[in-house]
């Protein structure tokens, strides 16, 4: 017991010997690119408040932001910015990069900030989806900013240069002795981490409307499928990431309610057995919809040649993973020969010739002929098997011919 408590003693020392000899204060470049939804904003915020308990020497923000997506997340940015613990820069870049919206008012009314030659300003709206103002985009000239190519040659150039804080002015020193000439002092280039990470993935129009609508179709791929699965969970994953983005994105309600339409149409579509007209109707709505699906101000539009990937993958859902899926999972050694042929059932919807058939318990999708009259309810007898369909008869049709 002695020796353990021992050994932990000795461990701790060598811990806090190791972070008061090994802990120099350094710069801390806080790195956050993409719209800037409450996660990336917050980050932000708590990177310079961190930095300043670590005894950095400086925090820069290192932007390159189309919009900025939600205003309180960006109230308390600015408010830490107006004192804060420890000399705050900013610099717009590489190029081409973007400081749009409230994010670029905030660098222009900082005390040091600088941009790099070939990146921009859109400063309205502040806040995506707000109204729009005028003659507020700037070319990189245009701001008034230093320019600097390189975040180290930005960091270069503060050395010796004071800073308003919290504590009162600061004067910083980004360079230090080496050898027979100064360098920089330690840069750390902080980037959020995995759980803010997680939810940014739906930060931006085109991947939203893509968790949207391909949660929905992979819950209609679980439903026809039959029974809770993998499916599932990944659809849950998804809306979940959907409900984020669409919290914090100025997402059109007419666009939202016309993407859930078309996943319903193609629903209804594969449940009459692959109705292609109703089937081109969802795929259009899809198009649409998420074409249309934020009010991006000119900062963060949808673009149409991304959103046409998510429509295609939901059509490859409805019209090929369903089926084959649904197939294998209810198939047995005899599908596909004359073992199937002869098996009984009911029709689960109006056959115009496809419809949907339940065997033994398993949904098949099928065929008839036009004259055949089958509407839901209808008993009917597998004849034969084509590909994919089971071609089906009434049963009263097949007890006529029977000797």
């Amino acid at each position: 017991m002695a020796r353990a408590v021992l050994i932990a003693a000795l461990f701790m020392l060598v811990v806090a010997c190791t972070d008061e000899t090994g802990s120099e204060p350094g710069i801390d470049v806080i790195d956050v690119s993409g719209p800037l939804d409450v996660s990336a904003l917050d980050f932000m915020n708590q990177s310079i408040i961190e930095a300043g308990k670590r005894g950095q020497v400086l925090a820069v923000l290192q932007i390159d932001s189309p919009a900025v997506l939600v205003g309180e997340a960006l109230t308390r940015l600015e408010e830490t910015l107006v004192s804060p613990p420890l000399p705050v820069a900013a610099w717009v870049g590489p190029a081409p990069a973007q400081a749009n919206g409230g994010i670029g008012q905030i660098v222009l009314e900082m005390g040091q900030a600088s941009i790099s030659a070939g990146s921009s300003m859109n400063l309205m709206p502040a806040i995506a989806g707000e109204p729009m103002g005028t003659g507020e985009s700037m070319t990189a000239d245009e701001t008034g900013l230093a320019l600097y190519p390189s975040i180290r040659q930005y960091l270069q150039s503060l050395d010796g240069v004071t800073f308003e804080t919290s504590a009162g002015p600061v004067t910083v020193e980004t360079l230090e002795p080496f050898e027979d000439g100064v360098t920089l002092k330690t840069v750390t280039f902080r980037q959020p981490g995995i759980g803010t990470r997680f939810w940014r993935l739906a930060a931006t129009p085109e991947a939203a409307f893509f968790f949207l609508v391909v949660g929905l179709a992979i819950a209609s791929f679980e439903f026809f499928a039959i029974g809770p699965g993998v499916a599932a969970g990944v659809a849950a994953l998804s809306l979940l990431l959907a409900g984020w983005g669409i919290v914090n994105l100025p997402v059109k309600p007419w666009a939202l309610g016309l993407a859930v339409l078309g996943w319903a149409v193609l629903t209804a579509a594969y449940q009459k057995g692959g109705v292609l007209a109703l089937t081109l109707l969802g795929a259009v709505m899809l198009q649409v919809a998420g074409t249309f699906f934020v009010d991006g101000s000119g900062q963060i539009d949808p673009r149409w040649y991304l959103v046409l990937p998510s429509v295609l993958a939901v059509l490859f859902f409805f019209l090929l993973a369903m089926p084959t899926v649904q197939r294998a999972r209810f198939s047995t050694g005899t599908i596909g020969r004359d073992g199937m042929i002869g098996e009984t059932g009911i029709a689960l919807d109006r056959f115009d010739p496809d419809g949907m058939v339940e065997i033994n318990g398993a949904r098949w999708r099928a065929t008839a002929h036009r004259e055949a009259g089958l509407v839901a309810g209808s008993e009917i007898t597998v004849a034969g098997v084509d590909g994919m369909f089971l071609e089906v008869e009434p049963m009263e049709r097949t007890a006529k011919t029977d000797p």
